[in-house]
């Protein structure tokens, strides 16, 4: 079985409380029926009660659940540059709880490129303290933007309105997306390769494409009013 969120949760069995309770019903009603008196008595209770538990574990197999794994994450040491990586991080955070709500998929995986390339930042960031100038504006707005973009798409999907407007602005977002994880992993590049944080050239065309194509967030919740 393929966990859809490997990179956040592990698989964990639950069993299944049934057996126990059904073992502590037999040993009540074998001692209410049945003398409970010498040695044998016990060891054949025990013996029954030992086949009442599997076999009811049969039948009442273990559950398999997905339990989150808190992520251990780098951090420089320098309390500024810490609060500045926690804000970022949970600012991803805040975008992947959006994006398990979607349900496109193509939408789900540019976001998710995104969000590795922003959890690649943060980790070099971590490494080297004195990068952490040229993320702030990154963690301080442009996530944010990002943030209000794919909320209102999911506010728009949830609505199952399959109106043209509606229609033509989510994939509109869809497409932008595209854009804003081109653009992330190519500032991953650049602040590998030693050159300059420059985001701002790439989200400024964004934000350009956003309110040219009317998928600034005022805009789009203006349409949702208006329906």
């Amino acid at each position: 079985m393929q966990n859809p969120d490997a990179e956040r949760r592990i698989e964990k069995r639950v069993p299944s409380p049934f057996p126990q309770y059904a073992v502590g019903l037999f040993w009540l009603l074998y001692a209410f029926v049945f003398p409970l008196y010498r040695i044998r008595d016990f060891v054949l209770a025990a013996a029954l009660s030992v086949v009442v538990y599997f076999v009811c574990k049969r039948f009442f197999p273990a559950k398999t659940v997905w339990v989150p794994v808190p992520e251990a994450f780098a951090y420089s040491g320098d309390e500024a540059v810490d609060r500045l990586l926690r804000d970022g991080r949970q600012a991803v955070a805040d975008i992947q709880a959006v994006c398990r709500k979607i349900s496109d998929e193509d939408v789900r995986r540019e976001a998710s490129r995104a969000m590795t390339a922003c959890g690649r930042i943060f980790d070099y960031v971590a490494q080297n303290p004195s990068s952490a100038p040229e993320i702030r504006r990154f963690v301080s707005y442009h996530l944010p933007t990002v943030l209000k973009m794919l909320t209102s798409y999911e506010n728009m999907e949830e609505q199952g309105v399959a109106g043209e407007n509606i229609q033509s602005a989510m994939t509109k977002v869809e497409n932008v997306l595209k854009t804003v994880a081109d653009a992330f992993e190519t500032q991953l590049d650049k602040l590998f390769a030693g050159e300059a944080l420059d985001i701002s050239t790439d989200i400024t065309v964004l934000e350009g494409m956003l309110t040219q194509e009317g998928l600034s967030g005022s805009q789009i919740n203006d349409r949702r009013n208006a329906k």
